[in-house]
């Protein structure tokens, strides 16, 4: 590859990089031709980008961009594929569901909401973190909880007001 076309990869690495939030480094090697295109189909269902790299244009790209990712150059071993995805945990969902049994794709590393995850025992907490939608539902139900017992509290404690003022009203 001449180095034209390397400064090339590398930019447009470091520019994917730059428009997602999350990206993880699995091994997909061991993968057949028809069990790569399943693959890619179930990132392309996911809303995840799958991007086959060379580790050196990788390691490249991480340090073109904003921020210290050397974190993850100890994973930029064998073959590289990147999943990228806005949302945290899809590709860890995703690799766990499609390696059922093969152990293939293999989580290396993971860059997700700012935070490194470097080893493929990673995966099970990758998995459970909850996207910034999930966590979005998760205070509005807290915070609806109290107010609805409030708006509860009050009704009731009004018509109790309500019987008793009418039960003196009868009486008087």
């Amino acid at each position: 590859m001449r180095k034209e076309d390397k400064s090339t990869v590398i930019k447009g690495i470091a520019t994917i990089i730059g428009q997602y939030a999350n990206f993880y480094l699995t091994d997909i090697a061991t993968l057949n031709a028809k069990k790569t295109s399943s693959l890619r189909r179930e990132c392309n269902k996911e809303d995840i980008k799958l991007v086959v790299v060379k580790n050196t244009l990788l390691k490249k790209a991480l340090e073109e961009v904003e921020g210290d990712f050397s974190a993850l150059i100890p994973a930029l071993k064998g073959n590289t594929a990147i999943m990228f995805s806005n949302n945290a945990n899809s590709p860890a969902k995703l690799i766990k569901t499609f390696a059922k049994g093969t152990d293939i794709p293999k989580l290396k590393a993971a860059y997700v909401q700012e935070g490194f995850y470097v080893g493929a025992e990673n995966l099970d907490l990758l998995v459970s973190i909850k996207s910034k939608n999930e966590l979005i539902g998760d205070v509005i139900a807290l915070l609806q909880s109290p107010a609805k017992r409030v708006v509860s509290a009050l009704q009731s404690g009004g018509q109790t007001i309500h019987g008793v003022l009418k039960t003196l009203a009868e009486r008087g």
